[in-house]
């Protein structure tokens, strides 16, 4: 009689547990994103694409990629600087003899001293990764190579916890090391103290030419993936895993991505970003409610065809936001201001 006891009671509580996984997994969903404001901030270029957005020494920096095309040229990065993103200023621009640089992305080392500049290099020679770093945001290191060649470690997060740096590298020729990519693609997490040099943390098995790859750390210590796949179905998927971060459990998320970003906010909400299909048809840049298991459209951003990489950072209670899109004509940088809700 007491075992029926304990089973009825051990019954109710699974349905309670599950019924409250569910109402968090609503609660995160029924987020609603507010277009504050949005505006072209450059277009000089015959191509301008591949955005980051950060804040260094009180200024919001966007960095983005300046070329003939978007999948041909020798790619400059240029940075444009702005007090509160009212008005826009080209600050700076940073480029390499015969390479094509890419994908650039920005980030604040842990003791807030310096900025740290990742891009991918990229030639008929091959492709490797490249970073610099300034103390100003004017005067910049040279370009210095990291990992090998057929290496695209495509962006990089600071761990609070051991304050180090994480990112996600993706090898579209792991075997034959090229030219031509492979059925199957590498995926592997990589850590440095510093930036400078890094060691291997662990491997991804993600089948579907797993590629373009943010990694964050949340609040809780766990570690998140967003993982866009060019092979399979071409649908993105979520990783998640425990410290020391070398297990990873994965979920589908059912939508096709192009340069996926999310960051935590403050409150614990978790908003992505990537090139998505949303309300009307055709690619967009799309805001994403978040969980470690899914994604969930909440805003379309004015944006088509060629367009996405968003940068995104949380400031002044907005969520900030820049991406590259060609809804207009040739491929330009906007920049939007979001309210979450």
């Amino acid at each position: 009689m007491k075992l029926g006891g304990d089973c009825v009671r051990l019954s109710l509580m699974i349905r309670c547990l599950t019924l409250l996984a569910i109402l968090a997994a609503t609660t995160l969903h029924a987020q609603v994103a507010e277009l504050v404001s949005v505006e072209k901030i450059w277009y000089k270029a015959p191509h301008n694409g591949f955005t980051d957005l950060t804040r260094f020494q009180n200024l919001f920096y966007c960095c983005f990629r300046e070329a003939a095309a978007g999948d041909k040229g020798e790619g400059i990065i240029r940075i444009l600087i702005s007090a509160s993103g009212k008005n826009w200023i080209d600050h700076v621009t940073i480029s390499e003899s015969g390479m094509d640089l890419r994908d650039p992305k920005l980030i604040l080392t842990p003791d807030g001293k310096r900025l740290y500049l990742l891009c991918g290099g990229q030639s008929a020679q091959g492709r490797q990764p490249r970073y610099a770093t300034t103390m100003d945001g004017k005067v910049w290191t040279p370009m210095q190579k990291l990992l090998a060649k057929g290496d695209w470690l495509w962006r990089v997060s600071i761990n609070p916890a051991d304050k180090r740096f994480y990112g996600v590298s993706y090898n579209i020729h792991p075997n034959s090391g090229g030219p031509a990519p492979e059925k199957e693609w590498s995926l592997k997490t990589y850590a440095s103290e510093d930036g400078s040099v890094w060691q291997l943390s662990s491997i991804m098995n993600v089948p579907g030419q797993a590629g373009e790859t943010t990694l964050r750390f949340l609040k809780d210590g766990s570690a998140l993936a967003l993982v866009s796949r060019q092979g399979g179905d071409r649908k993105g998927v979520i990783g998640m895993a425990k410290a020391p971060y070398r297990d990873w459990t994965w979920a589908a998320t059912g939508l096709p991505l192009g340069g996926p970003n999310f960051i935590e906010l403050p409150d614990g909400k978790l908003i992505a970003a990537s090139r998505g299909l949303g309300a009307t048809p055709g690619p967009h840049m799309v805001i994403y409610a978040m969980t470690a298991t899914s994604l969930k459209s909440i805003l379309e951003l004015p944006s088509g065809g060629d367009c996405s990489y968003p940068g995104l950072y949380w400031h002044d209670d907005l969520l900030h936001v820049t991406y590259y899109s060609s809804h207009e004509g040739k491929a330009a940088i906007y920049y939007a201001r979001v309210r979450i809700k």
